[in-house]
């Protein structure tokens, strides 16, 4: 346990943030209860935009990176994990706050750990990631409010060829919803057939100034882009209809108003995944074990060694990733 590790970490130079591979041992990693051996991690838009410099994602310096990772409890401290144990942590401020997996070990706190479901081996775990859970809660929630029923109204993905949107397709088809995938990528929609989405809507209509009221399509959303996108999503919502956002990949901004809402009881649901407590981590990976189809996953996600996440970052961040890259932390 004394030799060194190759981590991907987001150090300060001159007063900017700049991404860096290093070599760590375990002795430097944070003082927390439970050390985990590393398989993998996968690449996310916030680890993109960390990596690439993009965007100051990371609060405090130096800093691991990575939001995601799955492995294998080594040493613990805490009652309620044991050597042996395999675990996935998503979010809990990862590579933002708390150093990440970008590396062969981390300490981590108990409470961050969720128990790997007997469905997925570590690979396909990270191959749904944050994004895949994300997803997940979100279908959870709409589920939830009534605003979906299998058969009904089209249900709307956005960002649809991202990590977010390609697991919700496959999740909402499995569960016999008429799905309707929102991209700019013509090339992705034989992909996207196939996880089940049944109609195209041009990500570019979706992103010009509508009007607050619009025609009725959709009995429900899932939207990863925010801004105009959300704002004209939520325009076109059917009466009683929900859009659950989990992104801002378009924007921060929201141009909306409060018509649809006020007058056909359209409901916006704010998906967090980082801080999401246990119980709704819980259940979203039971969605994730019981409906997501495996051979999709397999079409979804592709493993990339640790080396390549400098360019990695580059094509995330430029939207040309289609579905999840897993990232394998011992190359």
């Amino acid at each position: 346990m004394n030799d060194s590790f190759r981590a991907m970490m987001i150090v300060d130079h001159e007063g900017r943030p700049r991404a860096e591979f290093r070599d760590l041992t375990v002795a430097e990693l944070p003082d927390h209860d439970v050390l985990v051996e590393i398989s993998f991690s996968t690449l996310n838009y916030k680890d993109g935009l960390a990596i690439s410099g993009k965007g100051r994602i990371a609060r405090r310096l130096p800093m691991v990176a990575g939001i995601d990772l799955a492995g294998t409890v080594v040493e613990s401290r805490s009652p309620d994990w044991k050597p042996g144990d395999k675990v996935l942590v998503n979010g809990w401020g990862l590579s933002e706050t708390e150093w990440g997996g970008y590396a062969r070990f981390q300490k981590l706190k108990p409470q961050w750990l969720t128990r790997l479901p007997d469905a997925f081996t570590f690979e396909q775990a990270m191959g749904i990631g944050t994004a895949g859970y994300t997803a997940a809660l979100c279908v959870d929630a709409l589920e939830d409010w009534g605003a979906i029923a299998p058969g009904g109204r089209e249900v709307l993905v956005t960002g649809a060829a991202g990590g977010v949107g390609s697991t919700a397709i496959s999740l909402l088809a499995r569960k016999g919803y008429t799905v309707t995938a929102a991209t700019g990528r013509p090339e992705t929609h034989a992909y996207l057939s196939e996880l089940g989405a049944t109609a195209f809507v041009d990500r570019a209509a979706l992103a010009e100034k509508g009007g607050a009221l619009q025609k009725e399509r959709w009995g429900g959303a899932v939207d990863s882009v925010g801004s105009t996108t959300l704002a004209n999503v939520l325009a076109q919502t059917a009466y009683g209809g929900a859009v659950a956002a989990c992104g801002l990949a378009g924007g921060m901004d929201l141009p909306a108003t409060v018509a649809p809402h006020i007058l056909r009881g359209v409901s916006l649901l704010g998906i967090d995944s980082v801080m999401a407590p246990a119980g709704k981590r819980e259940r979203a990976w039971k969605t994730l074990a019981d409906h997501l189809d495996k051979a999709q996953l397999g079409r979804i996600a592709r493993v990339e060694p640790m080396s390549a996440l400098p360019a990695l970052a580059e094509e995330i961040v430029a939207g040309r990733i289609r579905g999840r890259v897993v990232i394998d932390v011992s190359r």
